[in-house]
Parts: C-alpha cells; sequence; structure tokens
C-alpha cells in the first residue's frame, strides 16, 4: 500500500486540503493561489490545553455515581486506594504520550503513534473503530447525561421525559458541533471557562467534606478496609471504572500541531492536568465518605446530589447544573480532539479525502468535525449505547497499551529521533504491561462482551483491504466513495 501524500490545493470555494507540515500561510501574501497552503493554526496555549486535559477527563461520572469502583472493591479503603492507583497509571501513561508528542510533531493521538510505530493496517483498524462506534457511541452517551442534568431543575417533582432528554441532547449536540466548525479560538475560550466551573463543583464538594473531617465525621473511615473481600475478577473490573473516569489525558496529542511551543507545552500540561484531576478526584471520594456510608452509595443515582441535599439545603439545585456544564466541557474537548484524528487519517489516506479539507477563512476542520453529527444522532435514537460502550471499553485500552509499547519499540527502532522530553523505561513498561494484562483479564472475566467488542474491532482488518489496498475496484465502486 502507498500512502498518499497531502499536496497543496488550490480553490475557489471554502475549503483547501490540510497539509501537515504546520507552517501557517499568508492568505495575503501575493503568493500563488496553486502555492498557497491552509493549516491549523496555532492556537493552543498552556492555558488552553490545561482546559483541554481536564475538561475532557472530569464529565459526569465523579458526580453522579463512582459506585462502580466501589462495588467491586467492595471497601472504602481500598475503593480510595483504587481511585489513587488510577490516577498515578494515567500519570504515567500521560507522561508517555508527553515524549511521543514532543518527538512526533503530528496531530492525530492514537492513530498517528500506532501508524509511526506499527504501520498502516493497526492504524486504520484503530480509526475505523473509533469513527464507526467508539466515537458516536460515548459523545452519545456524555450528551445524555448533559440534556438529564439541564433539565433537572425543571423536574425536581417528577420523572423527566426520555423524549424530552433526547431533544435536548440533540441540541446540545448541535451546538458543540456548530462551535468547533466555526472557531476555534471561542472552543477553546468555552473550553476554559467551562473547565472553570468544573473544577468550582469538585470544590463544592471538597470544601465542606474537608469541614466534615475537621468536625470528626470519620465513622465511616474506621476500619476502612474491613467489608466484602475483592475478587480477583472485581479488581480488573474496578481498575476499568477508575481508568475510565481518568481517560482524556491523551486528547492534548490530538492537536498537537496546533500547540504553541509543544515540546514545553505539552507536558507541562499533561502534568499540570493530571496532578489537579488525581487530588481532585480522591478528595471529592473522602468528601463523599464523611456525609454518605459504602451502602448509601452504592444505593444512590447521583453521589453529588445526595451529598449536596444534606449539608447545603436549596443550595444542592446547583448540582445539576454544573453536572450539565460539566459534561458540555467533556463533549466539546472530546470533539474539537477526536475531529483532529480523522483529519489526519484523512491526510494519510486512510478516510475520505473530503476529511482532510480545512475552511479557509474560520481555519477549522469542518468536514472532520461534522461527520459525526450524523452517527451521534442515529447512537442517540436508536443505539444500545451502553452495550456498545462495555463492547468496545477493552478496545480504547487495548490500543493504548499497543501505543505506549510503540513508545518502547520506537526507542530501539530509532534511537536518533530528538526526544526533547524523554520519561524512564521503567514508566511505558508498566504502563503498557497494565493495559494489556486487564486487556487479557477482561477477556477471561466477561468474555462475551469483550468477545462482541473484538469481533467489531476485526471488522477493520477487512474494510482495510476492502477500500485501502485494493487498487482494481469498478468505477461504479469508485464513485461511490
Amino acid at each position: 500500500m502507498v500512502r498518499k501524500a497531502a499536496v497543496p490545493t488550490a480553490s475557489n470555494g471554502s475549503y483547501l486540503q490540510g497539509q501537515p507540515n504546520g507552517r501557517l500561510p499568508s492568505l495575503d501574501s501575493g503568493q500563488p493561489a496553486q502555492e498557497q497552503k491552509v493549516v491549523l493554526k496555532k492556537k493552543v496555549t498552556l492555558l488552553r490545553g490545561i482546559s483541554i486535559i481536564i475538561g475532557t477527563i472530569i464529565g459526569a461520572g465523579i458526580f453522579i455515581s463512582p459506585k462502580g469502583i466501589l462495588k467491586n472493591t467492595g471497601s472504602v479503603g481500598m475503593s480510595l486506594t483504587v481511585w489513587t492507583v488510577c490516577g498515578i497509571l494515567s500519570l504515567f501513561g500521560a507522561l508517555c504520550y508527553a515524549e511521543l508528542g514532543t518527538c512526533i510533531k503530528k496531530s492525530g493521538g492514537h492513530y498517528t503513534y500506532i501508524l509511526e510505530a506499527f504501520g498502516p493496517l493497526p492504524a486504520f483498524v484503530r480509526v475505523w473503530v473509533e469513527l464507526l462506534i467508539i466515537r458516536p457511541a460515548a459523545t452519545a452517551v456524555i450528551s445524555l447525561a448533559f440534556g438529564r442534568y439541564i433539565l433537572e431543575p425543571f423536574f425536581m417533582q417528577c420523572e423527566i421525559p426520555e423524549l424530552a432528554i433526547k431533544l435536548i441532547t440533540a441540541v446540545g449536540i448541535t451546538l458543540v458541533m456548530v462551535l468547533n466548525s466555526t472557531s476555534v479560538s471561542w472552543s477553546a475560550r468555552i473550553q476554559i471557562f467551562l473547565t472553570f466551573c468544573k473544577l468550582v463543583a469538585i470544590l463544592i464538594i471538597i470544601v465542606p467534606g474537608v469541614i466534615q473531617l475537621i468536625k470528626g465525621e470519620t465513622r465511616h473511615f474506621k476500619n476502612a478496609f474491613a467489608g466484602n473481600d475483592a475478587s480477583i475478577m472485581g479488581l480488573p473490573l474496578a481498575f476499568y471504572s477508575g481508568m475510565y473516569a481518568y481517560s482524556g489525558w491523551f486528547y492534548l496529542n490530538f492537536v498537537t500541531e496546533e500547540v504553541e511551543n509543544p515540546e514545553k507545552n505539552i507536558p507541562l500540561a499533561i502534568c499540570i492536568s493530571m496532578i489537579i484531576v488525581t487530588v481532585g478526584y480522591v478528595l471529592t471520594n473522602v468528601a463523599y465518605f464523611t456525609t454518605i456510608s459504602a451502602g448509601e452509595l452504592l444505593l444512590s443515582k447521583a453521589v453529588a446530589v445526595t451529598f449536596a441535599e444534606r449539608l447545603m439545603g436549596n443550595f444542592s439545585l446547583a448540582v445539576p447544573v454544573f453536572v450539565a456544564l460539566s459534561c458540555f466541557g467533556s463533549m466539546n474537548g472530546g470533539i474539537f480532539a477526536v475531529s483532529r484524528m480523522f483529519f489526519v487519517a484523512s491526510r494519510e489516506g486512510h478516510l475520505p479525502e473530503i476529511l482532510s479539507m480545512i475552511h479557509v477563512r474560520k481555519h477549522t476542520p469542518l468536514p472532520a468535525v461534522i461527520v459525526l453529527h450524523p452517527l451521534t444522532m442515529i447512537m442517540l435514537f436508536n443505539g444500545d449505547l451502553y452495550s456498545l460502550l462495555n463492547f468496545l471499553s477493552f478496545a480504547r485500552w487495548l490500543f493504548i497499551g499497543l501505543v505506549v509499547a510503540g513508545l518502547i519499540y520506537l526507542r530501539y527502532k530509532r534511537p536518533d529521533m530528538p526526544r526533547p522530553f524523554k520519561v524512564p523505561l521503567f514508566i511505558p513498561a508498566l504502563f503498557s504491561f497494565t493495559c494489556l494484562f486487564m486487556v487479557a483479564l477482561s477477556l477471561y472475566s466477561d468474555p462475551v462482551n469483550t468477545g462482541i467488542g473484538f469481533a467489531i474491532t476485526l471488522t477493520g482488518v477487512p474494510a482495510y483491504y476492502l477500500f485501502i489496498v485494493w487498487d482494481k475496484k469498478p468505477k461504479w465502486f469508485r464513485k461511490l466513495l
């Protein structure tokens, strides 16, 4: 297979093909039209990078139902230990991505690093599954949480109609798509504001929790490791829940070409973000247990709301609003980042060429953004979202483990590659082993769902040979493509 090289494309319309070299053109420089290049501008500063990571990691889970870890660990102490360990492991993974982002200065995240280390087939399979299933389903799930909690203050005395949730969710998804298609700067500014709202929401929980500790409310921490013993099958599920709650630390690597001074800002943004999120998550869970017992937490549908109702009275009405804003921030950050993966995959010839087009005036990858809209809407109104996410949660960690293993491979395959930021070798070794071990254990503990996810992932292999490798396609098939 020959990878398609991106070439400058002149156009009289609104789009030009994006370029991989990261150089900015001057639209009024007097260059001939044939030589002009339209690229994504470097508008992601350190603060915007931090807001992308924090704003995407912190979604609804920490506020609504962090009971997956408690259920599978069996005790308060063990659940807090898993939250802490998952934060440290996520930091290790993030540091590995920081090295990859500073030595491979291309956007695209997982896709780009797998392509560089292992070639086009596994890279195509990764972007195939992301485009068709993972991203639309994940966006629909977090958007449904947004729709539910934005309507919560209006339906305090009754159940929220499912149709109303889906309709307001569809409006939210469309708004995020329009925002990311219109302006990179405004999308980044709103992300900063929403990240601030998330941190305020976490502080609203942590501060009363600390006050409770000062008052001596520690009864739920006595014999913290007593309770149901964690099974060998429960621990990987607990780690899955924890790593899912921290997932999002890799999104800055999807927009590497748009980051100012990436050698400095990518590692800084990743380290600052992960420390803030890990400390915030652990303290939030400690705060919950100052007021709510383990049994009550397992029964609660929305832990943050239950916590707020007990300590804050009428002010608890603000919590659903903060949860909705938190979900909107995750939607915005996820769409902003993942659209760049599709943009880069199109530039490499693995997706339709239109997805590598950039709007001339707005400098946004508009086609790569809006391609998700119809797929997400189909998932929202017709898909069994949670089953799809269960099927494919293993695929995410399989490919992340593969990316970090690729870092080790590149150390030996390309030792002379410039590495402005370099992590000790034990960090990628430990992280990739943990990811691949969790994937293998999930195949054993939940063979049905994981097997279905594995089969869905494997559909990318025939798709690769059909759409990419097969050169002698009939004319009607070429026209269709």
